[in-house]
């Protein structure tokens, strides 16, 4: 009776794992950037993501005091590093080509907020990047007090000192961003 409960779930195992790889050997999970993600892939991303955030990402305050200069200097690195997919003060009004063309799409920050993120799920984000999007790892082109000066201005883009918002809403919109990519300090 074991013996034959035991090769079931083997036999199981193994046909799933065959119809799974020639599902994927046979074009049918689509590996192009514009098309839709099966709602498996989805589904595994996303679970995969919370997990990792949730064993993987700094706790505790962010060690980057919140000072009018750190929240100026965290709208220069988001003019410098990541405008050109997640937008300007504008958000979605302001996609540029590259937002355009990526799926899943980037989050237009000003619009679709991170400001209720942990500090710290945003400093892993930008450090490590995510798999599987056109999110990169900045981990090895910025310090780890640029990505926590990141982090902080994410996390308080949403009510910024009158001075830090004026900065931040001349973040150019897509195309100027092109011509004149970084706002002078």
């Amino acid at each position: 009776m074991l013996k034959g409960i035991v090769s079931g779930v083997a036999l199981t195992l193994a046909v799933a794992l065959i119809g799974a790889y020639l599902l994927v050997s046979s074009g049918f999970i689509p590996a192009n950037a514009d098309g839709k993600p099966i709602w498996l892939e989805t589904w595994m991303a996303h679970t995969s993501l919370n997990a990792t955030l949730r064993r993987e990402a700094p706790k505790g305050p962010n060690p980057v005091a919140l000072t009018d200069q750190n929240l100026m200097n965290g709208v220069h690195l988001f003019a410098q590093n990541c405008a050109v997919c997640h937008g300007s003060a504008k958000g979605v009004a302001a996609l540029s080509p590259i937002a355009k063309g990526e799926y899943p799409p980037p989050p237009q920050l000003a619009t679709d907020g991170v400001e209720d993120d942990p500090e710290g799920y945003s400093f892993w984000k930008i450090k490590h990047g995510i798999r599987l999007t056109g999110m990169p790892s900045f981990g090895y082109s910025l310090s780890d007090q640029d990505i926590w000066t990141l982090a902080l201005f994410l996390k308080h883009m949403d009510k910024l000192p009158p001075a830090v918002q004026q900065t931040w809403l001349k973040v150019q919109n897509w195309p100027d961003i092109a011509a004149n990519p970084v706002i002078q300090k």
